[in-house]
């Protein structure tokens, strides 16, 4: 167990907080936190914060507005575009402009990280980078052998959707931003032979002086009309947006569910059974935690922890990883990985939180 931990990360944010909670209880020292918005500012601060041998955690930079701002105006800047104003809360806006300024600052750090052999780093920045690029993730899980939902590939627009549509006989998708998290922005997306369509969202349309903006609410919005359908499509469109095959989540009772999986070094630890009446199950949607052995067979159980070896298998360089996978009948697939999946507050595996846990087995 490292005796020093620095994270990469924003004071007083929940992360932080449950991190100093599970050293405290472990008698460590408390982590030293070098901020996001710092580090970007004076890229120096990070040999400093690594003069000593430790343990480097990543943590995600939206936690801190400014960070995330900071972000934005550097990939605007990256793709020649004009700087956008800061989001308001909840506003999905420019989101591959963000992810353009992340992975710059991911590759900085990992340069400066190369020359810093005394820090162990505890996610490596361009794996983070890597899970942070959804499109390209789910496609490398492919590449890996991990069982994952067909992928249509990238959406240009709502055109576009119907011919991809036609060109795989389907009339149910997910469409998802390719740099979102946390379920921001995900459709699902069905239509049948008469014409009809449906898009279920947490994105809400909002159309002020001409403009349409994205809003990320808890409520699901549902949209019924070609011209509201094709007005989000395009919205999310325009910031990288791609489409899986729809796969039915297991039922309990009258809600759905899928099953969130923390790996400690490449082991499967912590779980836990996202249950919602919706398509979306993700726990700050107001859905509920379930306890998965509860609600798995032998065989289900077995495919879970199989498929999340072979998912972490994948990603050699992160030590703690989450995963989104959907299992029935004895079959597993990854809806995602997710580099900061470890938030899940009070949730034990063996006694331990996640923070604990992953102190315990660094």
């Amino acid at each position: 167990m490292h005796t020093h931990l620095t994270l990469l990360a924003t004071q007083g944010s929940k992360r932080v907080r449950l991190m100093q909670a599970a050293r405290a209880q472990l008698r460590l020292p408390p982590a030293q936190v070098l901020e996001w918005r710092d580090w970007l500012a004076q890229p120096a601060l990070l040999e400093d914060a690594l003069r000593r041998p430790c343990l480097f955690k990543i943590e995600p930079p939206g936690d801190d507005p400014a960070a995330h701002l900071r972000l934005l105006h550097d990939g605007c800047r990256q793709l020649d575009r004009a700087p956008v104003h800061a989001p308001e809360h909840g506003e999905l806006l420019a989101m591959d402009a963000w992810f353009a300024g992340f992975a710059s600052a991911m590759a900085s750090l990992a340069a400066q990280l190369a020359g810093l052999p005394q820090a162990r780093v505890v996610n490596a920045p361009a794996e983070i980078c890597l899970m942070t690029d959804k499109l390209a993730c789910q496609r490398h899980l492919a590449a890996h052998g991990v069982p994952i939902p067909v992928l249509l590939g990238p959406v240009h627009g709502y055109q576009h959707l119907q011919s991809l549509l036609h060109e795989h006989d389907l009339d149910r998708v997910y469409l998802k931003p390719r740099y979102g998290s946390s379920a921001s922005g995900v459709v699902a997306y069905r239509r049948n032979k008469a014409g009809r369509q449906q898009a279920t969202t947490s994105a809400t349309l909002s159309r002020t002086d001409g403009q349409t903006r994205l809003f990320n609410v808890k409520r699901m919005a549902r949209y019924e009309t070609r011209h509201d359908i094709a007005a989000l499509v395009d919205a999310l469109a325009a910031q990288e947006l791609y489409a899986e095959a729809w796969l039915n989540k297991p039922r309990c009772g009258d809600s759905h569910y899928d099953l969130r999986v923390v790996t400690l070094a490449g082991q499967p630890a912590h779980r836990v059974a996202r249950i919602g009446q919706h398509m979306m199950t993700n726990l700050h949607l107001d859905n509920r935690r379930g306890e998965a052995s509860g609600l798995l067979s032998a065989a289900d159980l077995a495919a879970l922890e199989a498929t999340a070896i072979q998912a972490a298998r994948a990603f050699p360089a992160s030590h703690v990883t989450g995963y989104d996978l959907v299992v029935r009948q004895g079959q597993a697939h990854v809806l995602e990985a997710n580099a900061f999946g470890d938030l899940l507050p009070g949730l034990l595996w063996q006694g331990a939180d996640t923070y604990a846990a992953q102190l315990t087995h660094a």
